[in-house]
Protein backbone atom coordinates (compact mmCIF):
# COMPACT_ATOMS: atom_id res chain seq x y z
CA UNK A 1 0.00 0.00 0.00
CA UNK A 2 2.98 2.34 0.43
CA UNK A 3 4.03 2.28 -3.25
CA UNK A 4 1.47 4.50 -4.94
CA UNK A 5 1.20 7.83 -6.71
CA UNK A 6 -1.94 9.15 -5.06
CA UNK A 7 -2.26 12.90 -5.74
CA UNK A 8 -2.17 15.00 -2.57
CA UNK A 9 -3.36 18.27 -4.11
CA UNK A 10 -6.25 20.33 -2.75
CA UNK A 11 -8.67 19.08 -5.42
CA UNK A 12 -8.25 15.40 -4.54
CA UNK A 13 -8.17 16.05 -0.81
CA UNK A 14 -11.35 18.12 -0.92
CA UNK A 15 -13.06 15.57 -3.17
CA UNK A 16 -12.11 12.73 -0.78
CA UNK A 17 -13.64 14.59 2.15
CA UNK A 18 -16.80 15.50 0.19
CA UNK A 19 -18.83 12.30 0.85
CA UNK A 20 -18.24 12.63 4.62
CA UNK A 21 -19.11 16.32 4.71
CA UNK A 22 -22.24 15.82 2.61
CA UNK A 23 -23.29 12.86 4.74
CA UNK A 24 -23.16 15.02 7.85
CA UNK A 25 -25.01 17.87 6.09
CA UNK A 26 -27.74 15.52 4.87
CA UNK A 27 -28.21 13.84 8.25
CA UNK A 28 -27.96 16.87 10.52
CA UNK A 29 -28.59 19.96 8.39
CA UNK A 30 -31.21 18.69 5.95
CA UNK A 31 -32.60 16.06 8.35
CA UNK A 32 -32.80 13.48 5.59
CA UNK A 33 -33.32 9.84 6.51
CA UNK A 34 -30.42 7.46 7.08
CA UNK A 35 -31.10 5.30 4.01
CA UNK A 36 -31.43 8.31 1.71
CA UNK A 37 -28.33 10.05 3.07
CA UNK A 38 -26.20 6.92 3.20
CA UNK A 39 -26.87 5.78 -0.34
CA UNK A 40 -26.45 9.26 -1.82
CA UNK A 41 -23.08 9.58 -0.04
CA UNK A 42 -22.15 6.12 -1.29
CA UNK A 43 -23.04 7.15 -4.84
CA UNK A 44 -20.87 10.27 -4.59
CA UNK A 45 -17.95 8.24 -3.23
CA UNK A 46 -18.36 5.77 -6.10
CA UNK A 47 -18.43 8.53 -8.71
CA UNK A 48 -15.27 10.10 -7.28
CA UNK A 49 -13.57 6.71 -7.18
CA UNK A 50 -14.29 6.11 -10.88
CA UNK A 51 -13.31 9.60 -12.03
CA UNK A 52 -10.73 11.36 -9.87
CA UNK A 53 -9.23 8.25 -8.26
CA UNK A 54 -9.02 5.99 -11.33
CA UNK A 55 -10.59 3.00 -9.58
CA UNK A 56 -11.66 0.25 -12.00
CA UNK A 57 -14.94 -1.63 -11.70
CA UNK A 58 -13.45 -4.57 -9.80
CA UNK A 59 -12.06 -2.16 -7.19
CA UNK A 60 -15.50 -0.63 -6.64
CA UNK A 61 -17.13 -4.06 -6.56
CA UNK A 62 -14.71 -5.32 -3.89
CA UNK A 63 -15.25 -2.20 -1.78
CA UNK A 64 -19.02 -2.57 -2.12
CA UNK A 65 -18.89 -6.24 -1.12
CA UNK A 66 -16.68 -5.53 1.89
CA UNK A 67 -19.06 -2.76 2.96
CA UNK A 68 -22.07 -5.09 2.80
CA UNK A 69 -20.16 -7.64 4.89
CA UNK A 70 -19.28 -5.01 7.51
CA UNK A 71 -22.93 -3.91 7.54
CA UNK A 72 -24.05 -7.50 8.06
CA UNK A 73 -21.73 -7.71 11.08
CA UNK A 74 -23.51 -4.73 12.69
CA UNK A 75 -26.98 -5.82 11.62
CA UNK A 76 -26.47 -9.09 13.47
CA UNK A 77 -26.74 -6.89 16.56
CA UNK A 78 -29.54 -4.67 15.26
CA UNK A 79 -32.01 -7.41 14.28
CA UNK A 80 -32.09 -9.40 17.56
CA UNK A 81 -31.95 -6.15 19.56
CA UNK A 82 -35.12 -4.97 17.78
CA UNK A 83 -36.69 -8.33 18.50
CA UNK A 84 -35.82 -8.16 22.22
CA UNK A 85 -37.21 -4.63 22.46
CA UNK A 86 -40.50 -5.48 20.75
CA UNK A 87 -40.98 -8.66 22.82
CA UNK A 88 -40.33 -6.80 26.08
CA UNK A 89 -42.63 -3.97 25.03
CA UNK A 90 -45.51 -6.26 24.00
CA UNK A 91 -45.25 -8.21 27.25
CA UNK A 92 -45.70 -5.01 29.25
CA UNK A 93 -42.38 -5.63 31.01
CA UNK A 94 -41.21 -2.04 30.50
CA UNK A 95 -44.29 -0.83 32.39
CA UNK A 96 -43.38 -3.10 35.29
CA UNK A 97 -39.74 -1.98 35.21
CA UNK A 98 -40.69 1.69 35.18
CA UNK A 99 -43.30 1.55 37.94
CA UNK A 100 -41.27 -0.69 40.24
CA UNK A 101 -38.13 1.40 39.80
CA UNK A 102 -40.18 4.47 40.71
CA UNK A 103 -41.04 2.72 43.98
CA UNK A 104 -37.41 1.78 44.65
CA UNK A 105 -35.77 5.07 43.68
CA UNK A 106 -37.28 8.38 42.71
CA UNK A 107 -33.86 9.97 42.03
CA UNK A 108 -33.96 9.87 38.25
CA UNK A 109 -30.57 11.48 37.70
CA UNK A 110 -29.03 8.58 39.58
CA UNK A 111 -31.04 6.07 37.54
CA UNK A 112 -30.08 7.69 34.24
CA UNK A 113 -26.39 7.64 35.20
CA UNK A 114 -26.74 4.03 36.36
CA UNK A 115 -28.26 2.79 33.10
CA UNK A 116 -26.84 5.21 30.54
CA UNK A 117 -23.24 5.46 31.75
CA UNK A 118 -22.35 2.66 34.17
CA UNK A 119 -24.40 -0.21 32.71
CA UNK A 120 -23.66 0.91 29.13
CA UNK A 121 -19.92 0.91 29.93
CA UNK A 122 -20.25 -2.55 31.46
CA UNK A 123 -21.93 -3.86 28.30
CA UNK A 124 -19.23 -2.28 26.14
CA UNK A 125 -16.56 -3.83 28.35
CA UNK A 126 -17.92 -7.32 27.77
CA UNK A 127 -19.93 -7.35 24.53
CA UNK A 128 -19.49 -4.16 22.49
CA UNK A 129 -20.38 -3.89 18.79
CA UNK A 130 -23.39 -1.68 19.45
CA UNK A 131 -24.90 -3.79 22.25
CA UNK A 132 -24.79 -0.94 24.82
CA UNK A 133 -26.87 1.30 22.57
CA UNK A 134 -29.28 -1.41 21.46
CA UNK A 135 -29.92 -2.60 25.02
CA UNK A 136 -29.74 0.59 27.09
CA UNK A 137 -31.80 2.95 24.91
CA UNK A 138 -34.99 0.84 25.27
CA UNK A 139 -34.34 0.42 29.01
CA UNK A 140 -34.08 4.19 29.47
CA UNK A 141 -37.33 4.63 27.55
CA UNK A 142 -38.80 1.98 29.82
CA UNK A 143 -38.06 4.04 32.93
CA UNK A 144 -39.52 7.18 31.40
CA UNK A 145 -36.72 8.93 29.47
CA UNK A 146 -37.78 10.59 26.20
CA UNK A 147 -36.68 8.48 23.21
CA UNK A 148 -34.21 10.91 21.61
CA UNK A 149 -32.35 11.48 24.87
CA UNK A 150 -32.53 7.74 25.61
CA UNK A 151 -30.44 7.19 22.47
CA UNK A 152 -28.06 10.10 23.09
CA UNK A 153 -27.13 9.02 26.63
CA UNK A 154 -25.67 5.54 25.89
CA UNK A 155 -23.98 6.86 22.73
CA UNK A 156 -22.07 9.28 24.96
CA UNK A 157 -21.85 7.02 27.99
CA UNK A 158 -20.25 3.99 26.33
CA UNK A 159 -17.77 5.79 24.04
CA UNK A 160 -14.75 5.81 26.36
CA UNK A 161 -14.88 2.00 26.74
CA UNK A 162 -14.54 1.22 23.03
CA UNK A 163 -10.77 0.89 22.79
CA UNK A 164 -10.22 -1.67 25.55
CA UNK A 165 -13.80 -2.95 25.69
CA UNK A 166 -14.85 -6.30 24.22
CA UNK A 167 -11.73 -7.73 25.85
CA UNK A 168 -9.40 -5.15 24.27
CA UNK A 169 -10.14 -6.14 20.68
CA UNK A 170 -9.21 -2.60 19.57
CA UNK A 171 -5.78 -2.78 21.16
CA UNK A 172 -5.09 -6.28 19.84
CA UNK A 173 -5.99 -5.17 16.31
CA UNK A 174 -3.80 -2.07 16.64
CA UNK A 175 -0.62 -3.88 17.63
CA UNK A 176 -1.24 -6.30 14.76
CA UNK A 177 -1.61 -3.39 12.32
CA UNK A 178 1.49 -1.41 13.30
CA UNK A 179 4.73 -2.19 15.14
CA UNK A 180 4.86 -0.26 18.42
CA UNK A 181 8.21 -0.36 20.17
CA UNK A 182 7.08 0.99 23.56
CA UNK A 183 3.72 -0.66 24.13
CA UNK A 184 3.66 0.06 27.87
CA UNK A 185 4.01 3.80 27.29
CA UNK A 186 1.41 3.71 24.52
CA UNK A 187 -1.02 1.93 26.84
CA UNK A 188 -0.30 4.46 29.59
CA UNK A 189 -0.92 7.45 27.31
CA UNK A 190 -4.04 5.90 25.81
CA UNK A 191 -5.54 5.27 29.24
CA UNK A 192 -4.89 8.86 30.29
CA UNK A 193 -6.59 10.21 27.18
CA UNK A 194 -9.56 7.83 27.45
CA UNK A 195 -10.18 9.08 30.98
CA UNK A 196 -11.17 12.44 29.45
CA UNK A 197 -14.25 11.25 27.49
CA UNK A 198 -15.16 9.06 30.45
CA UNK A 199 -15.49 11.87 32.97
CA UNK A 200 -16.94 14.23 30.36
CA UNK A 201 -19.63 11.65 29.56
CA UNK A 202 -20.70 11.48 33.19
CA UNK A 203 -20.95 15.24 33.51
CA UNK A 204 -22.65 15.71 30.14
CA UNK A 205 -25.34 13.20 31.08
CA UNK A 206 -25.89 15.22 34.27
CA UNK A 207 -26.08 18.39 32.14
CA UNK A 208 -28.60 16.83 29.77
CA UNK A 209 -30.73 15.96 32.78
CA UNK A 210 -30.85 19.36 34.49
CA UNK A 211 -28.10 21.64 33.16
CA UNK A 212 -25.66 22.93 35.82
CA UNK A 213 -27.93 21.86 38.67
CA UNK A 214 -27.65 18.32 37.34
CA UNK A 215 -23.85 18.51 37.39
CA UNK A 216 -23.94 19.81 40.96
CA UNK A 217 -26.32 17.03 42.05
CA UNK A 218 -24.40 14.22 40.35
CA UNK A 219 -20.88 15.57 40.95
CA UNK A 220 -19.64 13.04 43.51
CA UNK A 221 -21.23 10.04 41.78
CA UNK A 222 -19.47 11.02 38.54
CA UNK A 223 -16.13 11.65 40.25
CA UNK A 224 -16.13 8.35 42.16
CA UNK A 225 -17.34 6.22 39.24
CA UNK A 226 -14.85 7.92 36.89
CA UNK A 227 -12.01 7.21 39.32
CA UNK A 228 -12.99 3.53 39.15
CA UNK A 229 -13.46 3.53 35.36
CA UNK A 230 -10.52 5.68 34.31
CA UNK A 231 -8.17 5.00 37.20
CA UNK A 232 -8.86 1.27 37.09
CA UNK A 233 -8.23 1.13 33.35
CA UNK A 234 -5.03 3.15 33.73
CA UNK A 235 -3.70 0.71 36.33
CA UNK A 236 -4.83 -2.48 34.60
CA UNK A 237 -3.46 -1.63 31.15
CA UNK A 238 -0.02 -1.95 32.70
CA UNK A 239 -0.88 -5.45 33.93
CA UNK A 240 -3.55 -6.96 31.64
CA UNK A 241 -4.92 -4.85 28.81
CA UNK A 242 -7.46 -7.54 27.89
CA UNK A 243 -9.47 -7.00 31.09
CA UNK A 244 -8.61 -3.34 31.64
CA UNK A 245 -12.13 -2.08 30.85
CA UNK A 246 -14.20 -5.08 31.86
CA UNK A 247 -12.92 -5.27 35.45
CA UNK A 248 -13.31 -1.53 36.28
CA UNK A 249 -16.73 -1.48 34.61
CA UNK A 250 -17.80 -4.46 36.72
CA UNK A 251 -16.43 -2.85 39.91
CA UNK A 252 -18.32 0.34 39.08
CA UNK A 253 -21.55 -1.68 38.87
CA UNK A 254 -20.87 -2.97 42.38
CA UNK A 255 -20.14 0.49 43.74
CA UNK A 256 -23.35 1.71 42.14
CA UNK A 257 -25.29 -0.79 44.24
CA UNK A 258 -23.68 0.69 47.35
CA UNK A 259 -24.77 4.16 46.24
CA UNK A 260 -28.30 2.86 45.71
CA UNK A 261 -28.57 1.90 49.39
CA UNK A 262 -28.15 5.50 50.49
CA UNK A 263 -31.33 7.46 51.11
CA UNK A 264 -29.97 10.36 49.05
CA UNK A 265 -30.11 8.27 45.89
CA UNK A 266 -33.55 6.83 46.62
CA UNK A 267 -35.39 10.06 47.26
CA UNK A 268 -36.93 12.40 44.74
CA UNK A 269 -35.17 15.75 44.23
CA UNK A 270 -36.33 19.07 42.82
CA UNK A 271 -34.60 18.16 39.56
CA UNK A 272 -37.34 15.70 38.61
CA UNK A 273 -39.69 18.68 38.27
CA UNK A 274 -37.17 20.75 36.30
CA UNK A 275 -35.79 18.19 33.85
CA UNK A 276 -37.04 18.14 30.29
CA UNK A 277 -35.80 14.65 29.38
CA UNK A 278 -38.49 12.68 31.24
CA UNK A 279 -41.90 11.86 29.85
CA UNK A 280 -44.81 13.24 31.86
CA UNK A 281 -46.15 10.73 34.36
CA UNK A 282 -49.06 8.86 32.94
CA UNK A 283 -51.03 5.76 33.71
CA UNK A 284 -50.88 2.99 31.17
CA UNK A 285 -54.14 2.33 29.42
CA UNK A 286 -53.59 -1.40 29.78
CA UNK A 287 -53.39 -3.09 33.14
CA UNK A 288 -49.91 -3.47 34.57
CA UNK A 289 -48.80 -7.14 34.43
CA UNK A 290 -48.81 -8.72 37.88
CA UNK A 291 -45.18 -9.76 37.93
CA UNK A 292 -42.15 -8.57 39.89
CA UNK A 293 -39.48 -6.31 38.44
CA UNK A 294 -37.04 -9.24 38.53
CA UNK A 295 -39.34 -11.32 36.33
CA UNK A 296 -39.78 -8.36 33.98
CA UNK A 297 -36.01 -7.89 33.85
CA UNK A 298 -35.23 -11.61 33.48
CA UNK A 299 -34.22 -11.53 29.75
CA UNK A 300 -31.66 -8.82 30.57
CA UNK A 301 -30.31 -10.90 33.44
CA UNK A 302 -29.95 -13.78 30.99
CA UNK A 303 -28.22 -11.52 28.47
CA UNK A 304 -25.73 -10.29 31.09
CA UNK A 305 -24.99 -13.70 32.61
CA UNK A 306 -24.51 -15.47 29.26
CA UNK A 307 -22.30 -12.65 27.98
CA UNK A 308 -20.11 -12.67 31.09
CA UNK A 309 -19.72 -16.47 31.06
CA UNK A 310 -18.88 -16.63 27.36
CA UNK A 311 -16.85 -13.46 26.96
CA UNK A 312 -15.58 -12.61 30.43
CA UNK A 313 -13.75 -15.88 31.09
CA UNK A 314 -10.64 -15.83 28.87
CA UNK A 315 -10.42 -19.61 28.48
CA UNK A 316 -14.07 -19.88 27.42
CA UNK A 317 -13.78 -16.86 25.13
CA UNK A 318 -10.63 -18.21 23.46
CA UNK A 319 -12.33 -21.55 22.81
CA UNK A 320 -15.51 -20.03 21.35
CA UNK A 321 -13.61 -17.42 19.35
CA UNK A 322 -11.76 -19.99 17.26
CA UNK A 323 -14.89 -20.79 15.23
CA UNK A 324 -15.21 -18.10 12.58
CA UNK A 325 -16.15 -17.60 8.96
CA UNK A 326 -15.86 -14.89 6.34
CA UNK A 327 -15.47 -14.19 2.63
CA UNK A 328 -12.25 -13.87 0.68
CA UNK A 329 -11.88 -10.66 -1.31
CA UNK A 330 -9.26 -10.36 -4.08
CA UNK A 331 -6.45 -7.82 -4.28
CA UNK A 332 -7.25 -4.53 -6.05
CA UNK A 333 -5.25 -1.72 -7.60
CA UNK A 334 -6.21 1.71 -8.95
CA UNK A 335 -4.74 3.67 -11.84
CA UNK A 336 -2.58 5.53 -9.31
CA UNK A 337 -1.01 2.28 -8.15
CA UNK A 338 -2.91 2.27 -4.85
CA UNK A 339 -3.16 -1.43 -4.03
CA UNK A 340 -4.95 -3.42 -1.37
CA UNK A 341 -3.84 -6.93 -0.48
CA UNK A 342 -6.26 -9.87 -0.72
CA UNK A 343 -8.24 -10.53 2.45
CA UNK A 344 -8.45 -14.23 3.37
CA UNK A 345 -10.93 -14.06 4.99
CA UNK A 346 -11.93 -10.43 5.41
CA UNK A 347 -13.17 -9.35 8.86
CA UNK A 348 -14.33 -12.86 9.83
CA UNK A 349 -17.32 -13.27 12.13
CA UNK A 350 -16.94 -15.51 15.17
CA UNK A 351 -20.62 -16.43 15.67
CA UNK A 352 -20.18 -17.89 19.14
CA UNK A 353 -18.66 -14.68 20.53
CA UNK A 354 -20.72 -12.21 18.50
CA UNK A 355 -23.01 -10.15 20.79
CA UNK A 356 -25.85 -10.73 18.33
CA UNK A 357 -25.93 -14.37 19.48
CA UNK A 358 -26.46 -13.37 23.10
CA UNK A 359 -29.13 -10.85 22.15
CA UNK A 360 -30.87 -13.62 20.21
CA UNK A 361 -30.63 -16.01 23.16
CA UNK A 362 -32.15 -13.31 25.39
CA UNK A 363 -34.90 -12.66 22.82
CA UNK A 364 -35.83 -16.34 22.51
CA UNK A 365 -35.80 -16.66 26.28
CA UNK A 366 -38.03 -13.58 26.57
CA UNK A 367 -40.55 -15.01 24.07
CA UNK A 368 -40.81 -18.32 25.92
CA UNK A 369 -40.63 -16.89 29.43
CA UNK A 370 -43.15 -14.08 28.96
CA UNK A 371 -45.51 -16.46 27.13
CA UNK A 372 -45.39 -18.89 30.06
CA UNK A 373 -46.24 -16.00 32.37
CA UNK A 374 -49.27 -15.27 30.19
CA UNK A 375 -48.19 -11.71 29.33
CA UNK A 376 -48.96 -11.70 25.60
CA UNK A 377 -52.24 -10.58 24.10
CA UNK A 378 -53.76 -12.61 21.26
CA UNK A 379 -52.25 -10.33 18.59
CA UNK A 380 -48.89 -9.87 20.32
CA UNK A 381 -46.83 -11.96 17.89
CA UNK A 382 -48.22 -10.07 14.91
CA UNK A 383 -47.35 -6.77 16.58
CA UNK A 384 -43.84 -8.00 17.40
CA UNK A 385 -43.26 -9.10 13.81
CA UNK A 386 -44.56 -5.81 12.39
CA UNK A 387 -42.44 -3.78 14.82
CA UNK A 388 -39.25 -5.67 14.01
CA UNK A 389 -39.70 -5.60 10.25
CA UNK A 390 -40.81 -1.96 10.19
CA UNK A 391 -37.66 -0.81 11.95
CA UNK A 392 -35.23 -3.39 10.55
CA UNK A 393 -35.73 -2.44 6.89
CA UNK A 394 -34.79 1.22 7.37
CA UNK A 395 -31.89 0.40 9.68
CA UNK A 396 -30.53 -2.20 7.25
CA UNK A 397 -30.66 0.16 4.28
CA UNK A 398 -29.04 3.02 6.21
CA UNK A 399 -26.20 1.00 7.71
CA UNK A 400 -25.51 -0.70 4.36
CA UNK A 401 -25.23 2.71 2.69
CA UNK A 402 -22.85 4.06 5.33
CA UNK A 403 -20.52 1.05 5.30
CA UNK A 404 -20.37 0.57 1.53
CA UNK A 405 -19.44 4.26 1.21
CA UNK A 406 -16.65 3.73 3.74
CA UNK A 407 -15.18 0.68 2.04
CA UNK A 408 -15.35 2.19 -1.46
CA UNK A 409 -13.51 5.24 -0.15
CA UNK A 410 -10.93 2.96 1.43
CA UNK A 411 -10.31 0.69 -1.56
CA UNK A 412 -10.05 3.61 -4.02
CA UNK A 413 -7.53 5.54 -1.89
CA UNK A 414 -9.79 8.42 -0.85
CA UNK A 415 -9.43 7.64 2.86
CA UNK A 416 -5.64 7.49 2.56
CA UNK A 417 -5.55 10.86 0.77
CA UNK A 418 -7.53 12.48 3.61
CA UNK A 419 -5.02 11.26 6.18
CA UNK A 420 -1.90 11.91 4.06
CA UNK A 421 -3.14 15.40 3.28
CA UNK A 422 -3.29 16.13 6.98
CA UNK A 423 0.20 14.72 7.46
CA UNK A 424 1.78 16.84 4.72
CA UNK A 425 0.77 20.15 6.36
CA UNK A 426 1.67 19.16 9.93
CA UNK A 427 4.62 19.33 12.26
CA UNK A 428 4.92 16.79 15.13
CA UNK A 429 2.71 18.52 17.77
CA UNK A 430 0.09 19.45 15.19
CA UNK A 431 0.08 15.92 13.80
CA UNK A 432 -0.41 14.43 17.28
CA UNK A 433 -3.39 16.72 17.78
CA UNK A 434 -4.80 15.84 14.38
CA UNK A 435 -4.28 12.10 14.95
CA UNK A 436 -7.21 12.37 17.34
CA UNK A 437 -9.27 14.01 14.59
CA UNK A 438 -8.26 11.22 12.19
CA UNK A 439 -9.38 8.67 14.79
CA UNK A 440 -12.75 10.39 15.16
CA UNK A 441 -13.12 10.50 11.36
CA UNK A 442 -12.31 6.80 11.08
CA UNK A 443 -14.91 5.85 13.69
CA UNK A 444 -17.47 8.16 12.07
CA UNK A 445 -16.90 6.30 8.80
CA UNK A 446 -16.73 2.73 10.13
CA UNK A 447 -18.71 2.86 13.43
CA UNK A 448 -15.78 1.03 15.00
CA UNK A 449 -12.80 2.04 17.11
CA UNK A 450 -11.07 -1.13 15.97
CA UNK A 451 -11.66 -0.46 12.27
CA UNK A 452 -10.52 3.14 12.66
CA UNK A 453 -7.23 2.00 14.18
CA UNK A 454 -6.69 -0.75 11.62
CA UNK A 455 -7.34 1.81 8.89
CA UNK A 456 -5.04 4.56 10.15
CA UNK A 457 -2.49 3.09 12.61
CA UNK A 458 -0.18 1.88 9.78
CA UNK A 459 -0.27 5.39 8.30
CA UNK A 460 0.75 6.87 11.66
CA UNK A 461 3.60 4.36 11.81
CA UNK A 462 4.85 5.47 8.40
CA UNK A 463 4.58 9.16 9.29
CA UNK A 464 6.41 8.61 12.59
CA UNK A 465 9.32 7.06 10.67
CA UNK A 466 9.58 9.98 8.26
CA UNK A 467 8.73 12.95 10.52
CA UNK A 468 11.56 13.85 12.90
CA UNK A 469 10.43 14.34 16.48
CA UNK A 470 7.08 12.55 16.15
CA UNK A 471 6.61 9.93 18.85
CA UNK A 472 4.42 6.98 17.92
CA UNK A 473 3.14 6.36 21.47
CA UNK A 474 1.34 9.71 21.82
CA UNK A 475 0.15 9.52 18.20
CA UNK A 476 -1.42 6.05 18.56
CA UNK A 477 -2.91 7.09 21.90
CA UNK A 478 -4.55 10.12 20.27
CA UNK A 479 -5.75 8.02 17.32
CA UNK A 480 -7.20 5.36 19.63
CA UNK A 481 -9.02 7.85 21.82
CA UNK A 482 -10.41 9.62 18.76
CA UNK A 483 -11.66 6.26 17.56
CA UNK A 484 -13.48 5.80 20.86
CA UNK A 485 -15.02 9.29 20.87
CA UNK A 486 -16.09 9.00 17.23
CA UNK A 487 -18.42 6.13 18.08
CA UNK A 488 -20.77 8.66 19.68
CA UNK A 489 -21.43 10.26 16.26
CA UNK A 490 -21.07 7.23 13.97
CA UNK A 491 -24.16 7.22 11.73
CA UNK A 492 -24.54 3.44 11.95
CA UNK A 493 -24.60 3.64 15.76
CA UNK A 494 -27.10 6.49 15.68
CA UNK A 495 -29.38 4.53 13.34
CA UNK A 496 -29.02 1.48 15.58
CA UNK A 497 -30.19 3.59 18.52
CA UNK A 498 -33.09 5.30 16.75
CA UNK A 499 -34.24 1.95 15.34
CA UNK A 500 -34.28 0.12 18.68
CA UNK A 501 -35.91 3.15 20.31
CA UNK A 502 -38.65 3.27 17.68
CA UNK A 503 -37.82 6.79 16.45
CA UNK A 504 -36.48 6.22 12.95
CA UNK A 505 -36.07 9.45 10.99
CA UNK A 506 -35.13 11.54 14.04
CA UNK A 507 -31.38 11.03 13.60
CA UNK A 508 -30.69 14.79 13.40
CA UNK A 509 -32.07 15.30 16.92
CA UNK A 510 -29.65 12.66 18.21
CA UNK A 511 -26.66 14.06 16.34
CA UNK A 512 -26.83 17.57 17.82
CA UNK A 513 -25.89 16.71 21.45
CA UNK A 514 -23.51 13.92 20.44
CA UNK A 515 -21.66 16.32 18.11
CA UNK A 516 -21.28 18.75 21.02
CA UNK A 517 -19.84 15.96 23.16
CA UNK A 518 -17.52 14.90 20.34
CA UNK A 519 -16.28 18.47 19.85
CA UNK A 520 -15.61 19.11 23.55
CA UNK A 521 -13.96 15.73 24.12
CA UNK A 522 -12.00 15.98 20.87
CA UNK A 523 -10.51 19.38 21.72
CA UNK A 524 -9.66 18.28 25.27
CA UNK A 525 -8.00 15.08 24.06
CA UNK A 526 -6.02 16.81 21.31
CA UNK A 527 -4.65 19.39 23.75
CA UNK A 528 -3.72 16.69 26.27
CA UNK A 529 -2.13 14.56 23.53
CA UNK A 530 0.08 17.50 22.54
CA UNK A 531 1.10 17.88 26.18
CA UNK A 532 2.01 14.19 26.34
CA UNK A 533 4.01 14.62 23.12
CA UNK A 534 6.11 17.37 24.69
CA UNK A 535 6.53 15.40 27.92
CA UNK A 536 7.80 12.22 26.36
CA UNK A 537 6.44 11.44 22.88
Amino acid sequence: MNDHNLPLDLLHWGAAALPLVLLLVMLVGLRWSGPRSGWIAMGIATLLAFTLYQAPFDNIAVGFGMGLWEAFFILLVVWPALWLYQVTKEAGAFTVIREDIQKTSKNYLFLVLAFGWVFASFLQGIAGFGAPIAVVAPLLIGIGVKPVTAVVIPLIGHAWANMFGTLAVGWIATINAVEIQDQAMTLFYTSILLWIPNVLAGFMICYLFAKWKGIKEGFWVVIIISLIHGGGQLALTQVNATLSTFIPATLAMGVLLLFARRAKYQERTDLEDETEILEEDHQSESEKPKISIHKAFMPYYVLTIVSVLALGIPQVNDFLDQFEFGFTFPATETGYGFAEDPEEPYSPIAPLTHPGLYLMIASIFAMVYYKRLGLFASDAFSSIRSGVIGNAVGASLAISGFLTMTEIMGSSGQTTVIALGIATVSNPPVYVALANVIGITGAFMTSSNTSSNVLFAPLHGNVAQSMDGLGLSATIAAQSTGGAIGNSIAPANVVLGTSTAGIQGRDAEVFKPTLVFCLIAGVAVSLTAVLLHFIGG
